[in-house]
């Protein structure tokens, strides 16, 4: 009599596993898997990668969904807008972080279900990045519109759109010229100030600062090349150091050494008009702080700094993945917490830009690993920023210049690797990765020079570092995105930061929760 049921309940059993929506582990009981797998015979068997296939407890119910959409709403009914006038702004911007970048870089703090620090701000939006004369813009003219309010040319710094591109004598009317909200705090008693992982010289540091044709004038020998020795021409370092608002920047941490010293002082410079413009800053007060290490920057005592100059590399700052235990460049995130440190001693406020340039960088050169690891370092200074003010008086607003040809693609299993192979085929056999560039420089990596078919991209992307990811058309570096790009608000005002608007528009809206400028402001 009780064979029965045992004899039933393993027939039950039985028939489950011959259903390949319910063989465990093979489809993960999960029957638009196994759907998937009908629709795509080719597929393999998930890969777990050492992770389990439900990443979450709870994702294959209705309630866990459910729930999520309930606290949200309720979180939504109960914030409370801000309306208070913003003492301190801090713009973040990471150069190149599209939200393919975002959303791929998520996997690096554990999965898809996770988020960056910034994520969690309760107000955003989109800017359309288009400059005056191209539909992708670079770095240089979008700077100009997030900090300067004013569109203009690819190329072009802090200037207007009637400046063409290394054009050396426009640029020399000043009624072309074109303020950053920088120089907006400054007229109001506040402080400014920069932090970069790029040169300070570079193009979306110089928007704080510089006005100029080309962006890549960084020294007095780039604008003799293009436009001679007597073109009257400042280039940037020399802004930085002696301009209106470069001079009295009250922060500026980042890289690029060699912009400001001629080559016959130090071999790393490439100055030729015979200056040493970090002597010269370190001279101008004997309260300026001027440091090269991360033991150094710590060391600083803030209560003691008139201003302060760290410039950690003679070029851009190491990625962080290619530095060593050894090494003396401190982090975005150091920086950061003694950039706000020092800031925090102004008792009219200040103005702040944090920039995560590296994350631009990698892409140019196809290495995703490196991009997305500078994504995660990039949050982690917002995260510290979000830690030591208060959104009470500090509005934080986290955007991107623009975009990458960036592809995040190929139906790939929760909890497989996102630096792997996704889990189709393409019709000429190969494999083809989860992540992959429209264009740049890794093409000829992954085509047969001859043939021009397809290598196995697993062969050429081994775990390293610097794996170049493929692209499809062999370009000396890949290209820009014309897409619009996420802007990430919190604190005073930042409920204005919502819809899709143009990307000059960004300074006008900080101005507006800071009172800064002559525009439209909450205090008047």
């Amino acid at each position: 009599m009780s064979s029965g049921p045992n004899v039933l309940l393993i027939a039950i059993v039985v028939a489950l596993l011959a259903n390949p929506c319910w063989s465990a582990p093979e489809c993960g009981r999960n029957a638009e898997q196994c759907k998937e797998h009908r629709m795509h015979p080719d597929l393999p068997e998930p890969e777990r990668n050492g992770r389990a296939y439900r990443v979450v407890e709870g994702e294959d119910t209705n309630e866990y969904w459910r729930e999520q959409g309930i606290q949200f709403v309720q979180q939504k009914l109960a914030f409370e807008l801000n309306q208070k006038q913003a003492k301190n702004v801090i713009l973040f911007l990471g150069d190149g972080m599209g939200v393919t970048t975002t959303a791929a870089a998520r996997n690096l703090l554990g999965g898809e279900e996770k988020s960056l620090s910034f994520e969690s701000f309760p107000h955003t939006g989109f800017s359309k990045t288009y400059s005056v004369d191209k539909i992708v813009p670079d770095s240089a003219c979008t700077a100009t519109a997030y900090l300067c309010g004013v569109k203009g040319q690819e190329g072009t710094i802090g200037v207007n759109g009637q400046v063409p591109r290394t054009d050396c004598t426009v640029m020399l009317d000043e009624s072309t010229h074109v303020d950053s909200i920088a120089k907006w705090a400054m007229e109001a008693g506040k402080w400014a100030g920069l932090v970069t992982t790029t040169r300070v010289t570079h193009a979306s540091p110089s928007g704080v600062y510089a006005h100029i044709a080309e962006r890549d004038w960084e020294n007095d020998a780039e604008v003799a090349s293009d436009c001679g020795a007597n073109s009257g021409i400042n280039d940037i370092a020399y802004q930085l150091t002696r301009g209106e608002v470069g001079s009295k920047l009250k922060v500026i941490l980042g890289g690029g050494r060699k912009n400001f010293v001629d080559s016959t002082l130090e071999s790393w410079g490439k100055r030729t008009d015979g200056l040493n413009l970090i002597e010269e800053f370190k001279s101008g007060n004997e309260s300026n702080v001027y440091v090269t290490t991360a033991e150094e920057l710590e060391a600083v005592d803030v209560t003691k700094t008139n201003r302060l100059m760290g410039l950690f590399n003679e070029d851009h700052l190491q990625y962080l993945m290619e530095t060593t235990e050894e090494s003396e460049q401190p982090t975005l995130e150091q920086m950061t917490r003694k950039a706000i440190e020092f800031m925090k001693h102004s008792e009219q406020g200040y103005f702040l830009f944090i920039e995560g340039g590296r994350i631009d960088q990698a892409h140019h050169i196809n290495q995703a690993r490196m991009a997305l690891n500078e994504t995660i370092e990039f949050s982690k200074a917002i995260a510290a920023a979000q830690e030591l003010t208060s959104e009470d008086d500090t509005l934080l607003v986290v955007t991107a210049d623009h975009s990458h040809v960036f592809s995040y693609a190929g139906y790939s299993y929760r909890g497989s690797d996102i630096f792997g192979k996704a889990p189709v085929t393409g019709q000429d056999g190969q494999p083809y990765m989860v992540l992959s560039y429209a264009n740049g420089p890794s093409f000829e990596n992954f085509y047969d020079g001859a043939t021009k078919e397809r290598k196995d991209p697993t062969t050429v992307v081994t775990g390293k570092h610097d794996d170049e990811f493929p692209s499809g058309v062999p370009i000396d570096m890949d290209s820009h995105g014309g897409d619009d790009v996420p802007v990430y608000a919190l604190g005073p005002w930042s409920h204005l930061f919502t819809g899709v608007y143009e990307q000059s528009t960004i300074p006008h809206l900080m101005a507006y929760a800071s009172c800064l400028g002559e525009g439209h402001t909450m205090c008047k």
